[in-house]
């Protein structure tokens, strides 16, 4: 049996957006929400034309929202060669001093910007925004309710993401196992999902924007990236600077880092993170842990330890190792708000019960409780990343990486290098070059980082905000992961009178 260690290149943005949200939204539609889209009509390539002038036919949807599905091109250098769906869901503005449309992504690469619009409207814009923008959701193409990357079946996804090795950890047999289930499964995106597998990069999905933003009737485009999306964001603010209308990037990426730098920076991330946590607790009530933080961490790293060696089984036959006890650790480091389930999760474990670990696995790989997939998140997930960045399959050069990445994390580090084996050997390989983005002549967009966010650390703020000709940072000094319309007024303030109002912060309001 093999296991894939889940990259944690980027967010997965569909568990972390969702985790500990429920019920829907209470929305209303004005009666005079057109059900027609009015094209901006701008000059495209002659080939591009009809796909920027099509009119998108509004129906309504669950939770009294509006969808629509656009089309776009399978390969923006060859139009004529293929289309893809983009679906989108919409609230139109609660008043009638509407600004425009407003673009909203979740992060991932992989989750539903349409679901979390649709479902959880209040907990990606607040009321100020739905007053003043219709708020449109949107899949990516490769993701969810569009043109969708397909890998496996349920029972396959399960031996892929929860699967075991036979081989120890770091042994050339153990990297022979993990090219192998890697290997089996990117063939089987490619056979599922044809020719879209080569297009789910994060250019064509910018372009996407783009087309979008004209086909919504917008002259410029407004936007709201959390995590992942603030790569998304940027992208096309370098790809059409002169498109730019606001921009709001919430837990930034540096687009010049690499995959490695990712991870370790990550590791990093996540192991503060992790600590930040335990001293909460040692403080607090129905800890699971004593002592010293020092001596919490220690314990932390020897049941990862533990459970590599020896798997602890679920009632449900699966059995608990140390890639999915790093799963349920990380998943409630997300937010502040989750630390509790984490205790939980600690006290059930050192007593090998793991329900409530494999609850927290589950959540983030989008597993339900019948053993079936939410969505394609993770296989999105995978997709869009091993055709964003640049892998190496070198087996020395991974494990030296590694050792860099236990550095940097000595309690958690070691359970999440060797990544780039899952995407080596990719059907289809990164084309591009991962660099610095300007977006010279864009007008003014605002980057807002978290001091101790674990997914994307605070120094990727200060580096986009800093490589943007016009990026202008706001900080948050708190925990978790992005900060808009989590509890912080400064936040809101700040964000809430650059998307409507165009204000920008004179300086950083460190909030």
């Amino acid at each position: 049996m093999t296991h894939h260690p889940r990259l944690i290149a980027v967010l997965a943005g569909a568990v972390v957006l969702t985790l500990g949200l429920s019920g829907c939204v209470s929305a209303f539609i004005p009666k005079a929400a057109p059900t027609t889209s009015t094209p901006t009509g701008e000059a495209v390539d002659s080939a591009l034309a009809p796909f920027y002038g099509q009119v998108l036919q509004w129906s309504d949807c669950d939770n009294e929202m509006q969808c629509a599905t656009a089309i776009a091109p399978l390969d923006y250098s060859d139009p004529g060669a293929g289309e893809i769906d983009i679906a989108l869901v919409r609230h139109p503005t609660t008043s009638g001093d509407r600004v425009g449309s407003l673009l909203v992504n979740p992060g991932g690469p992989g989750a539903s910007g349409y679901d979390i619009v649709k479902n959880s409207l209040d907990f990606v814009t607040d009321d100020v925004l739905q007053s003043s923008f219709d708020i449109v959701g949107f899949d990516p193409r490769g993701v969810g309710r569009s043109s969708a990357v397909t890998c496996y079946q349920p029972e396959q996804m399960d031996e892929y993401l929860y699967g075991l090795t036979t081989a120890a950890r770091g042994t050339d047999a153990w990297i022979a196992e993990l090219e192998a289930s890697s290997a089996d499964f990117g063939a089987a995106c490619a056979e599922n999902t044809g020719p879209l597998l080569a297009h789910v990069d994060t250019e064509s999905a910018a372009r996407d924007l783009d087309l979008l933003r004209a086909v919504l009737g917008d002259e410029k485009l407004n936007y709201l990236g959390y995590s992942y999306g603030t790569y998304l964001g940027a992208t096309f603010a370098e790809l059409f600077p002169d498109k730019v209308g606001r921009l709001a990037l919430d837990g930034a990426l540096d687009p010049s880092t690499t995959n490695f730098q990712v991870t370790e920076l990550q590791a990093k991330g996540f192991e503060s993170a992790l600590r930040a946590y335990l001293e909460a607790c040692l403080v607090g009530e129905d800890c699971p842990f004593s002592g010293t933080v020092d001596d919490a961490m220690n314990t932390v790293g020897a049941l990862l330890a533990s459970v590599d060696v020896s798997p602890i089984i679920a009632g449900d036959g699966r059995q608990l190792g140390s890639n999915a006890l790093l799963t349920a650790i990380i998943t409630p480091l997300y937010q502040q708000a989750a630390w509790p389930m984490l205790s939980q999760m600690f006290a059930g474990v050192m007593t090998n019960d793991v329900t409530a670990a494999f609850g927290l696995a589950d959540q983030y790989n989008g597993r339900q409780a019948d053993g079936s997939y939410l969505d394609n998140s993770s296989e999105a997930f995978s997709a869009i990343n091993c055709v964003d960045y640049a892998y190496n399959d070198d087996p020395a050069s991974m494990r030296a990486q590694a050792a860099e990445i236990e550095t940097a994390a000595p309690i958690i580090g070691k359970y999440m290098s060797f990544g780039d084996i899952g995407c080596a050997n990719w059907p289809y390989k990164f084309s591009g070059e991962r660099g610095e983005i300007h977006a010279t002549g864009a007008a003014p967009i605002l980057v807002i980082g978290t001091t101790n966010d674990p997914a994307t650390p605070y120094a990727w703020a200060q580096s986009l905000s800093e490589q943007l000709d016009s990026g202008t940072l706001v900080t948050y000094e708190g925990e978790g992961h992005t900060a808009y319309n989590k509890g912080s007024d400064c936040v809101n303030r700040v964000v809430d009178d650059y998307l409507v109002k165009g204000t920008v912060p004179s300086e950083d309001p460190m909030c």
